[in-house]
């Protein structure tokens, strides 16, 4: 196993990261600790680029992503090694303390060891390897924003922007995990109804009730078997309602209503058919609700791409390196596919393969929120072995 790690300062790089503030869209703080980090760790100024991808992201942020690329000591196909910088806001105001061989918030918030363990991995990683000044191939270091809140950095990326990197490592995940090389797609969906407005107390009939049309929506889409989990004539996936707006007055007939959710599926026919069974339930249950005089109601159902589902071959050069290089780093060689959605989505569907293994952190998004260090370790290391393997 490689001793060259300090793992003092890896866990100081990591206290320091988990201290800096950086929701979604707001992460210049934290941005300005890594690049100082990385800088006083022997990078270039100029291999550092700040905001690239802005002009793709929501104009609501701040900063974009940054991007560093460090020069190769032989000859080798560029790797890239990414991590998201933000964190949810039940992380917001986080201090974090050591405990044993855990770093726990101080009071009731989150940590934010999701993903600033992943980002302190690579910061460390990187200090071992310019130290030592151990061979290497040209690497790429992708620190992206907004990935909690819609994997907006990674969308805004481009590969030529990362010196088109032949693989990807992706650290993130709650728990602990062996290479992700799989993960399921999800689009998100939203549906305009349109009912009828008339005083709710003179006269009812003559309304037609948007609320009424969502619930029966709902209602049977639920009873049908497209509701939560789903598997039913070979289709797998879930699906859920994420909010419900509408109605202006108590004594007035809902004639407008908002409804949105999520579909997601590891298979894109199966995710096309869920969707398609949402919007088949909306439309319908518009065209039963209808008035005295018979008019209808009618909803505008749009569906919109979030991520693609992805799975790797484990013949894959990134697979294989992965697994040459976890024994090395303490860790057993196992791959698995989990139902969720990461940058690593985004990263595969732009050509870049990419495999993405934990940093130590557990129970994300919650006030259980801790980092392991001893995981957290071992993912530095991990990270190192794959920067320098040179076969």
């Amino acid at each position: 196993m490689n001793n060259l790690l300090n793992e003092k300062t890896a866990v100081e790089n990591l206290m320091e990261l988990l201290a800096a503030d950086g929701p979604s869209g707001r992460e210049g703080p934290v941005a300005n600790a890594v690049k100082n980090l990385l800088l006083n760790s022997g990078v270039k100024q100029a291999w550092i680029r700040e905001n690239a991808g802005k002009a793709r992201l929501p104009k609501h942020f701040e900063i974009g992503n940054l991007i560093v690329k460090i020069p190769g000591t032989v000859k080798a196909p560029r790797i890239m090694f990414s991590a998201h910088l933000d964190t949810v806001p039940l992380c917001r105001g986080a201090v974090p303390v050591l405990k044993g061989n855990h770093i726990i918030p101080k009071e009731k918030t989150g940590l934010g060891g999701d993903n600033r363990a992943s980002v302190a991995a690579i910061v460390s990683a990187v200090q071992t390897v310019l130290k030592n000044d151990l061979p290497r191939p040209p690497l790429t270091l992708l620190f992206t924003v907004g990935e909690e809140n819609g994997l907006h950095g990674a969308k805004a990326f481009r590969p030529a922007d990362g010196g088109n990197p032949a693989m990807c490592f992706n650290i993130d995940g709650s728990g602990e995990h062996g290479g992700i090389i799989g993960a399921l797609g999800a689009v998100r969906w939203t549906a305009e109804i349109h009912g009828r407005s008339v005083h709710a107390a003179v006269n009812p009939e003559g309304g037609i009730s948007a609320a009424v049309i969502a619930a029966n929506a709902v209602s049977k889409l639920k009873a049908d078997g497209w509701f939560g989990r789903i598997n039913k004539s070979g289709i797998s996936g879930t699906a859920n309602v994420g909010t419900m707006n509408g109605g202006e007055a108590d004594n007035q007939v809902m004639d407008f209503m908002v409804v949105t959710g999520e579909c997601r599926s590891h298979s894109s026919a199966s995710l096309k058919k869920i969707y398609t069974a949402w919007q088949k339930a909306f439309e319908q249950a518009a065209y039963a609700q209808k008035n005295s005089s018979g008019k209808r109601g009618s909803v505008m159902f749009s569906v919109m791409s979030d991520y693609r589902s992805f799975r790797l071959k484990t013949g894959a050069a990134v697979v294989k390196r992965f697994l040459r290089a976890a024994p090395q780093a303490g860790r057993k060689a196992y791959t698995e596919v989990i139902s969720a959605g990461l940058d690593a989505n985004i990263l595969n569907e732009k050509g870049i393969p990419t495999v993405t293994y934990d940093a130590g952190n557990y129970h994300a998004h919650s006030l259980n929120e801790y980092v392991n260090i001893p995981r957290y370790l071992e993912a530095c290391r991990l990270t190192e072995i794959l920067m320098t393997e040179t076969m």
